[in-house]
């Protein structure tokens, strides 16, 4: 079996954060996407071994900010390869507090949305989060980055932590 084919499952990359009423975090994540549109409803996947995991299974919300396709590697790693325990991926960022209290990455943003979680699926070292859009807007115009131009262009690699990880 050539899991390769994997690969080829169309995704973006985005940034998901979460608070827990004094810790914020957030992490790369590329598992998101539109579940109804009445109400609209998103979904994202996350690590079990993540804190951005922990945070939102505290608060109940978290916030996407959808990156552009010019964003420098260097801040994708600080978000895909940095753990929140460690360091404070805020510091020095550009960010705003949404109206969910979630933290909203606004750096390299095209857009963002806020999720409030209404419910889970359990997929073994990942959990599957569904929750209804509670705002969202455009901040500008641009092309998305995806999963794709990330390993075709940048040659960027998957963390173990991530769904889409494959040993090589």
């Amino acid at each position: 079996m050539d899991t390769k084919v994997l690969h080829k499952i169309s995704y973006g990359l985005y940034i998901v954060s979460s608070f827990d009423g004094q810790k914020l975090n957030g992490q790369i994540a590329n598992t998101v996407f539109q579940v109804t549109s009445t109400p609209p409803r998103i979904a994202v996947c996350l690590n079990k071994e993540n804190l951005t995991h922990s945070l939102v299974e505290k608060s109940g919300v978290l916030s996407i900010s959808i990156l552009e396709q010019d964003t420098p590697f260097k801040f994708i790693g600080l978000f895909g390869f940095r753990s929140g325990r460690e360091i404070d991926k805020f510091a020095g960022l550009n960010y705003k507090t949404g109206k969910t209290g979630a933290p909203i990455v606004m750096d390299y943003a095209l857009a963002y949305m806020e999720i409030k979680v209404t419910m889970k699926a359990d997929a073994d070292t990942h959990t599957l989060f569904i929750g209804t859009l509670e705002d969202a807007r455009i901040l500008k115009e641009g092309t998305p980055l995806t999963y794709d131009y990330y390993h075709r262009v940048l040659k960027g690699k998957a963390p173990k932590t991530a769904p889409t990880y494959i040993k090589e």
